[in-house]
This record gives structure tokens, C-alpha cells and sequence, in this order.
């Protein structure tokens, strides 16, 4: 005779085994009324040594001490964000779409989400905004409400990676300076200063690191959730630092224009106001930078999605 609890043990136990599956597969986010789609990749959950050793070469002292970080599982784009799909945010022309595959982690309603500007000159720098070639020039705030936008017509919840997660993305299970073998050579996985021709290039065409994401390294650096503060592995056992202010802001991954200490895993780097150099406008841009097609963003979605106040302090907005 089966007991009433066993069968209630075995019916979570499948339910268990389901979710895990799940979780552990790929994905692809579809955007109504267009063909276009976001490769998603599922990143386990774990624990790994968020910074850099003390004889890692190329090390800056803001990478340090190493500290024990436990991540929450997240699905992270496989590739970084293009300026087409960007496109999208800025002509706003899917808000009124009927999404029939609309999920159901997100509440809000797109015409909630604030608009950007549409640039009033070429912030490719001349570089080119085509097919697969990573947004440039964006601010943080600018990725953030591009998550916003994106979770409102998709009611998927998406979000930019913390510093914590990027970097443990970026190492995919490894704890040297790069995720490749020491037989492998930068050149294989990045676009950097000495193969990049001084610009960037279309996404995924370097090989991806051990957990299927491209460009982790150079083309376009990303944005993270992160306030930077060089001394944030002394002073702070939080998952990230909430932004209070526009810079600095981190950044992660190194770009085109970089040489390859600056693409390593634990390397830190941050938004500087003279990346608004040639902004014309007062005040000057929230949505743009003219100094800086070399900083783009990916995203995450996580396994967990937080509540509704969670969800906008993430987007960069008022809880």
C-alpha cells in the first residue's frame, strides 16, 4: 500500500527535477512582431574567489583581497546587446504589440517605462550601428531601462549583471586570469587593442568561454549594477553596491581599444564624466555618452525573480 506521503515525496521530488531542468537549459528570448531574439545561457549556481591573487600579472590593487562570493543561478545573454536590438527601445514601436507568449514574472505596463532619447548624431563614432555589431555609447541608466523596457513587453524579468556575477560568468569555473587553457591565445576569444583595428567588431565571431558566452572579453566593455569603489572587497560583503549617483560606475570585461591586462577576469574599471566630453547639451545627456562607443552591456535573468520593489531598484529606479 503507497502512503498518502510518499506520494505527496514523490510528486515534489519530480517537481524538484523539473524546475532543475529547467533552470539548466538555453534559451531564446523571442521579441513580439519581429525576428529577432535573445540567446540566453544558463549559468549554475556556486561559489568562487571574486578578485585577483596577488601575483596575477597585470593586477591593480582594486582587485583584492579575494573574497568567497556565493552566486545564485541566472540565465546571462550569450551575446552582447546589439545596436538593432537596441533600436527596438529607442523606436518604441512594439509597446502597443499583443505579446501571445508573455510571461508572467513581470507586472508592469511598457508605457510606464521612460523613453530614451534618440541620438541626435552618429554615437557609433563612424564605427557602424548594423546587423551584430554591440551597442556602443549607452549609459548605464540607458541599459538599465532597456531591461525595464524588455521585461515590460516580454513579462520576463531581465536585468544588467552585478560586478559579482559578471565576473563570475566571465570565469565559467576557472580561477586564473582567463577562462582559456594557457595553451589558447587571447586572440582566439577577444577583440582587443592589438588585433581589433581600433574599433569593434559583430558579435560572437571569437570563440565563446566554457559556459557558451562571447565577447566576454573585449569588444565592447559591459555595464554592471555596480557603484565603483576601489575599496570594495575591504569595505562591503554585499552582492553589489547600489548606484547612488552616475559615476563612477563599474564596468567589466575590457574593450577593442584595450591591451590585454585590462580584459582579465578580475579587472575592474569605471565611467569617468569625460566620457560626456562632447555632449553639446545642458544638462548633458542621461541616456547617452559621446566619449565612449567602447562600453556596451549584456543581461541576466535570474532563476529567482524578486519582488516588484526589488525589480525597479534594479532597473535603476525609485523603490
Amino acid at each position: 500500500m503507497i502512503h498518502k506521503q510518499n506520494i505527496v515525496l514523490v510528486v515534489l521530488l519530480i517537481f524538484t527535477i523539473s524546475v532543475i531542468a529547467q533552470k539548466s537549459d538555453k534559451y531564446s528570448q523571442k521579441l513580439p512582431a519581429t525576428t529577432l531574439k535573445i540567446e540566453m545561457v544558463a549559468i549554475p549556481s556556486g561559489s568562487f574567489n571574486m578578485g585577483s591573487q596577488d601575483s596575477e600579472e597585470g593586477r591593480d590593487e582594486d582587485e583584492g583581497p579575494q573574497r568567497k562570493m556565493d552566486i545564485e543561478g541566472f540565465w546571462m545573454s550569450s551575446y552582447e546587446i546589439t545596436w538593432e536590438l537596441y533600436n527596438l527601445f529607442l523606436q518604441r514601436e512594439l509597446d502597443n504589440v499583443v505579446f501571445a507568449e508573455k510571461g508572467k514574472e513581470v507586472e508592469k505596463k511598457v508605457d510606464a517605462v521612460a523613453g530614451a532619447t534618440i541620438p541626435y548624431v552618429d554615437m557609433s563614432l563612424g564605427m557602424g550601428t548594423g546587423k551584430n555589431l554591440p551597442i556602443g555609447n549607452v549609459t548605464q541608466l540607458g541599459a538599465s531601462k532597456f531591461c525595464e523596457w524588455l521585461s515590460a513587453i516580454t513579462g520576463v524579468f531581465y536585468r544588467l549583471p552585478t560586478e559579482a556575477e559578471w565576473e563570475y560568468a566571465a570565469r565559467a569555473g576557472t580561477a586564473g586570469a582567463y577562462s582559456f587553457d594557457d595553451d589558447d591565445s587571447i586572440e582566439e576569444y577577444a577583440w582587443f587593442s592589438d588585433n581589433s583595428g581600433a574599433t569593434y567588431h559583430e558579435i560572437g565571431k571569437k570563440k565563446p568561454n566554457p559556459w557558451g558566452l562571447y565577447d566576454m572579453y573585449g569588444n565592447v566593455a559591459e555595464w554592471t549594477l555596480d557603484q565603483y569603489n576601489a575599496n570594495t572587497y575591504t569595505e562591503s560583503t554585499s552582492i553589489y553596491i547600489q548606484v547612488e549617483k552616475e559615476y563612477p560606475a563599474v564596468i567589466r570585461g575590457g574593450s577593442y581599444k584595450d591591451s590585454p591586462e585590462m580584459l582579465r577576469s578580475a579587472s575592474r574599471a569605471f565611467s569617468k564624466p569625460v566620457w560626456k566630453q562632447r555632449d553639446p547639451q545642458f544638462p548633458k545627456s542621461k541616456w547617452w555618452h559621446t566619449d565612449a562607443p567602447f562600453v556596451g552591456f549584456r543581461i541576466i535573468r535570474p532563476y529567482m525573480t524578486p519582488n516588484q520593489k526589488e525589480q525597479n531598484s534594479y532597473w535603476l529606479g525609485k523603490e
